[in-house]
Formats: structure tokens, sequence, C-alpha cells
């Protein structure tokens, strides 16, 4: 409850205007039963004593009460139109924070909350907070309004059955409050059956090829379907919990109903009540009926959006991870561009992913680091962006460490191609500039040459050709060349390529290097790669095992003093290079 007033603040007046119209509409409704009872009681039974009755009182009545429900009935669009419009807005605005919070999420952060729970927090809890801020407008006020006044109108027709009525209410509450305290938990739980369930489709859509080509559908199909019916338990778990309300309401009520309705045909058999108060009684009694099973659905939909609400605050009110430096980049050739020094980090904080991990390089230079799969080299990269903060050591850029840099700032300045980079829906031009400004037709031209993405010239719309989801309509070495191009368009003063050239074929990945040297004389490179013949002109290697730098130096130097290294060039190489 306390989420969805904060969402609404920002509408204040908004909200004003359409609580008001929602009121107006409820108690133009109550008016309705007064007037039949009146109508009843007094104005029928006076045309019958009268020897020429005018009709004119009758119809009097009945146009009052056309009119009260005509305009209750406009009020009440109107108020629902405004509600609708107002929680469209509120949850518009909350989704934005939520991105814009999931957008400065350390890496860390993001694994520890999953990135499918971020797309369900995303998506289905804004929806269920949505769902619970529009039908608390409409019912929120509307309800009570109907609930007191139904009470206050029966108090004037006959308080002694009011009070019978009323004594049911305690019990109501009491039924509400105890079922929406089980039902929160519940709907929390569902939540996560729902992340489970988005990892897995997500899982499946993403790898469908290697599911298909494997044959493994149906046990893909299998994992669905539990995750699914997992889903479905949890869901009809906190339904059914949720469910017992209403019955349980209409119980109560409806034996209340009775006793009124026994207790009231004597008062009237004895003459201390008359028929049109009693209709109008049963009336109310239905009006505060319905206004208590809206305020048991506004309960529902309030712990459901609650348990959604406490999700999205999670991650809204999760801490700086990594927090921003205050120092801007200042360029000193006198230092090393980049330096690591004595740099140890682990992901789990158990086992060590990087152990004294120490270099230096000036600008323009070129690093290569090879090593066996999961020995950390993608690690030294996330380092270096500060994607998350070393444990031990530190990482320097101009004798500065990172954590006192604008982390913005540091970014710009980089230009990466990861090993599983994304090519967007977007057309080939879009990939490329990628929306920075700075960048123009002729610098996109350049990137295309260096990165031998001549390809995209053979293309009957060129630049405007439109790539489909993950560039599935592009080859894995044109998606890898036209990654590269949107990297060099940068103009980076660091660029990292994190096995990037690995679908190119041999006379290509050389080319391109030979265009990099040429044409970025003044980047310092960063290469990852898996084969010598891309990091042997390197400046310096870095041959990486189990987190640990076992070898560095030039390709002659390795050659010569690491037999790692030797063997390494032995396979891919020939023995020639021994």
């Amino acid at each position: 409850m306390k989420i969805i007033l904060n969402l609404l603040k920002p509408f204040k007046s908004k909200l004003i205007i359409s609580l008001t119209m929602k009121s107006i509409a409820a108690i133009a409704d109550l008016f309705l039963p007064w007037i039949i009872a009146y109508m009843i009681d007094v104005t029928i039974p006076m045309l019958r004593a009268e020897t020429n009755p005018s009709l004119m009182p009758l119809y009097t009545a009945g146009i009052i009460m056309v009119v009260i429900s005509f305009l209750g009935l406009y009020f009440n669009i109107s108020a629902n139109r405004r509600a609708e419009e107002i929680a469209a807005l509120a949850v518009k605005n909350l989704r934005h924070d939520l991105f814009q919070k999931i957008e400065n999420l350390s890496a860390n952060q993001v694994d520890m909350l999953t990135r499918p729970s971020l797309i369900s927090r995303m998506t289905t809890d804004t929806y269920n907070v949505y769902r619970a801020t529009a039908v608390m407008q409409r019912l929120g006020v509307r309800a009570p309004v109907l609930l007191i006044g139904g009470i206050f109108m029966s108090l004037l027709l006959d308080p002694i059955l009011t009070l019978v009525m009323v004594s049911m209410l305690p019990l109501i509450l009491i039924i509400v409050y105890f079922t929406s305290k089980k039902g929160i938990p519940l709907y929390r739980q569902t939540q996560k059956k729902v992340d489970v369930l988005i990892r897995t489709l997500r899982e499946y859509i993403t790898g469908s090829r290697v599911v298909r080509a494997l044959s493994m559908n149906e046990h893909e199909m299998n994992r669905f379907d539990k995750s699914n019916q997992d889903t479905v338990d949890s869901e009809l778990t906190a339904t059914i919990t949720m469910s017992r309300i209403n019955p349980m309401m209409r119980a109560v009520m409806n034996l209340g109903l009775v006793i009124v309705l026994v207790f009231g045909a004597f008062r009237v058999n004895i003459g201390m009540t008359e028929k049109g108060q009693i209709m109008a009684f049963v009336t109310y009694f239905t009006i505060i009926l319905t206004a208590m099973m809206s305020i048991t659905r506004v309960f529902v939909l309030s712990s459901r959006a609650s348990a959604s609400g406490e999700r999205i605050y999670e991650v809204i009110d999760l801490p700086e991870d990594l927090k921003d430096g205050y120092e801007d980049i200042l360029e000193d050739t006198y230092l090393p561009h980049i330096e690591f020094e004595d740099v140890s980090f682990s992901y789990n904080q158990k086992e060590s992913n990087l152990s004294d991990v120490s270099f230096k390089l000036k600008k323009g230079q070129t690093l290569g680091i090879i090593g066996a799969t999961g020995s950390g080299k993608t690690t030294i990269i996330n380092l270096l962006m500060r994607f998350y903060d070393v444990d031990k050591g530190s990482v320097k850029i101009y004798g500065k460490d990172v954590r006192d840099l604008k982390q913005n700032d540091l970014r710009k300045r980089i230009s990466v191609v990861f090993q599983n980079d994304l090519i967007f829906a977007d057309s080939i031009y879009g990939n490329i500039q990628f929306n920075r400004q700075k960048i123009d037709n002729d610098d996109i031209e350049k990137a295309t040459r260096i990165a031998q993405a001549d390809f995209i010239y053979q293309k009957e719309n060129q630049y405007e050709t439109q790539m489909a989801q993950k560039g599935m309509n592009l080859s894995g070495g044109q998606k890898q060349r036209v990654l590269i191009a949107r990297a060099v368009a940068g103009k980076p003063d660091i660029m990292i390529l994190d096995d990037a050239s690995s679908a190119l074929d041999y006379q290509t990945d050389l080319n391109m290097r030979n265009s990099l040297k040429e044409e970025l004389e003044d980047t310092t490179m960063i290469i990852i790669a898996q084969r010598i013949s891309s990091l042997r002109d390197s400046d310096l290697i870095l041959l990486i095992d189990e987190g640990k730098v076992i070898a560095k130096g030039t390709h002659e130097e390795l050659m010569k003093n690491s037999k790692l290294y030797q063997e390494i060039a032995h396979y891919q190489l020939g023995g020639d290079q021994l």
C-alpha cells in the first residue's frame, strides 16, 4: 500500500479530481434505495388516499432517480478513465526508475539477482503493481464510501437492524486480515517461480539451435514442463489461499442478511418498520456486501502488488556497490597507460580467479593475453573496465587507481568487443554508429575498412541492411567484423578485443591486425586470443593459467623461456617455430 501511495504522489491534483468524481458517483448510488423507500412508504400510500390522485410526485421521483443514475454513470466512467491513465503514468515512472537502476548495477549485483529475475521484476512485477494501482483508485474510494454511506443510510432507516448488520463486520475484517497475511509470502514465492520459468525459457530460446542439433528437444520440453508446473502449483496455492476470503465473507454476510430479514419481518409485523424501509434496507445490505467484496479484491491485489513491490524496491534500494570516483583522466605519457599492480580477485570470495597479476603498458602498446578457457583472461578486462573491484592490489590508468576515476569517463575511453557480444535488431549503420553523436559517416567507413567488413558493400542496402535479432542473418565472421567496426568507430584510447577474431580466417585476421596497427598507432590495444598468430606482434604477451601469469614477454622471449608457450606454438605454427 505504501509503495502505491508513493507512486501516486506526483499525480496528486489529477488523483484528487478522480477520487472526487468517484465519491460523487458512489454517493449518487446511495440515494437511489432511499428514494425507492420514500416512493413505497410515502408517495404511493398518499396517492391511494386521494380521491383524484396526481401522478406528478411519482413521475418527479422517477425523473430524479434517472438523473442521479446518469450522473453516477458519467462520473464513474470519467473516474475510471482517469484512474487507468494515472496508474499507467505512475508505473511508467516506476519502470524508468527500475531500468535506470538496473543500468547502474554492478556486474556482481547482476550476478546476485540473476538476469531472469531482473526481467521478471521489470515485466511481471511492474504489471502487478499497475493492476493494483488502477484498482485501488477505482475501488479504494468507491468501496469505503459505499460501505460507510450504506451503514449511515441504514441507520437513518432503522438503527436496530443496522446494529445487527454491523455486528458481522468485525468477523469479516478478521477473515480478510489473516488470509491476506498468508497471501503475501505465497505471492512472493510465486514470483520466484516465475523467475525460474523465464530463465528456462530464455535458455531454450537462446540455445534453440544447439538443442535441435543435439536432439534434446524432449529433454528441454521436460525441463520447461517442470518449471511451468512449479509456477502453476505456486500460483494455485496462493490463489486458493486468497480465494477463501470471498466465500467466507459471503457466508457471514448472508447469515447477517437472514438475521436482518427475520428481525425486519418481526418489526414490520408489530408496525415499527415500513415495508419500503425493509426493501431499501436489503438494497443497502447488498451495497455493503458488494463494497466489502470490492475491498477484499483490493486486499488481494494489494497483497500481490506488495510482494511485487518489495521485489522491485529490493533492486531500486540496493546500495551502490561500486562507488563512482571523482577524478578525471589526465593523460601523462611519462606514466604507464595501463598498470596492474599485484592484482588478486575472486568472483565468489571462495576460489581465486586472479592471483598477483602485474604488468605495465605504455600508450600505443599492444598487450596479448593467451591461456586456457577459464584461466582468467576476461576477468582482467572486467577489472580494467571496473565491472568489478579488485580484492587486492590496484588497476591504474596513467598512475591513478580506476576506483578514483569517474566510471563514465573511464568507459568512454575504452572500446571493447566481448566473446559473446551483441548485434542489435537494427541496421548495420545503427549497430556501428550506436547512437554516438561524435561518430560521422567518414568514421564509419574508416572503421569498416579497418575491420575488413567490405562484405557490407556487397549487400543490396549496404549500411541500411536490417539485422535480425543477435545478427542471425550474418555469419560468425561477419558479425565479428561488424562488432570490431563498432569498436574502432569510437576512436578509443584503449581497445579490447576479447577473442574477437576467432571466426575470421587467417588472412582476414592478419589484414585486420595490420590495419589496426597502421590506423590506430596511438591506441593501446589488448588482444585476447587462442591463436598465437593473432598475438605474436604484441609488445607484451601474458600466458595465463588458473588465474596466474606463468610467463610474460614478447613472442621471441616466450619462445626462448616458456616451455608451455613453445608447446602451443608447436601445435599452432608448426615445428619450425621452435
